[in-house]
């Protein structure tokens, strides 16, 4: 049986992230593999996997903050905000000064109300935007809050004529849209911009750096899992050691008394052993999820 714990995938682009999770499944001779946030399949860099009980902890590796290397071209439009829609609108960029450029990303910084692309995975009475416009209708999504801590212009190109290629890197809070600051940015200048190039270059506290590819993967298969279920909860996690009598309760679901952690945190056994997900209220810690061994 494959061992629980998280795998920090280096995806390559043309591929899905349910591609990836299909791959690993293969690998770990598992079904009970998930991943911790979409990327495109334009996209490439880091995408954390999830297998056996540590799948329970992908919806909090969803929720972390996330970091991108992107490209951004402005004075072109694509129907998907990316390089893998068509080009519907055109405007040269070329008379596009630096501090313009600068000026229009920074305005897109901090905590904004960004409205995602319409080609994109969320889910309209229950069927997903992408299919409704590949299906020929006119989306509208929401705008919704989110926060960009920092975007760096790294470089601004004008290698082609009439269109300006801006190197950035972006910290952002999840459910950002780095296809949509592309677009807005554009709609910002008046020449119409997107993506041309996505890298995600960490989830959370999990990097590039370690990261394997699939081709690795595939060369040590079954033995996949790089951080094992106590491993991959101490680093995303605050740690509290518990009794063996409190281990026991709180394995059977019962509340430990409270000890002022901010959570959720995790609790582990005398054996160092991984027992829940924990967080605190009305002076008990309750279990948000129990990983301990049946």
């Amino acid at each position: 049986m494959s061992t629980d714990g998280l795998i920090v995938v280096d995806k390559p682009g043309g591929m899905t992230s349910h591609d990836v999770v299909a791959r690993i499944r293969r690998f770990a001779r598992t079904r009970r593999v998930g991943h911790g946030g979409t990327l495109d399949p334009m996209a490439t860099g880091v995408l954390v996997i999830g297998v056996g009980r540590a799948t329970r902890l992908l919806t909090y590796v969803i929720g972390a903050d996330k970091c991108y290397a992107a490209t951004i071209r402005l004075g072109q439009s694509t129907v998907t905000d990316d390089a893998e829609g068509d080009v519907i609108a055109t405007t040269p960029a070329g008379g596009l000064t630096d501090e313009a450029i600068r000026a229009a990303l920074g305005a897109l910084t901090g905590e904004i109300d960004q409205v995602p692309s319409a080609v994109s995975a969320i889910k309209i009475d229950g069927q997903r935007a992408y299919k409704r416009v590949r299906d020929g209708e006119s989306v509208d999504l929401p705008a919704r809050r989110v926060t960009v801590s920092r975007l760096d212009v790294l470089a601004i190109r004008r290698d082609q004529p009439d269109v300006v290629d801006v190197d950035v890197e972006v910290a952002c809070s999840t459910g950002t849209y780095i296809r949509a600051i592309a677009r807005d940015a554009g709609l910002a200048l008046r020449v119409g911009g997107h993506l041309t190039a996505l890298r995600r270059t960490a989830v959370g506290g999990f990097a590039l750096a370690e990261s394997a590819t699939l081709d690795e993967l595939e060369r040590r298969a079954p033995d996949v899992v790089d951080l094992p279920l106590a491993v991959a909860a101490g680093r995303f996690f605050a740690r509290r050691d518990a009794t063996a009598n409190e281990a026991k309760v709180l394995s059977h679901g019962g509340p430990l008394d409270a000890v002022g952690l901010a959570g959720p945190y995790a609790v582990f056994d005398p054996a160092g052993g991984l027992i829940a997900i924990v967080s605190e209220r009305a002076g008990r810690a309750r279990a948000e999820i129990v990983l301990a061994p049946a």
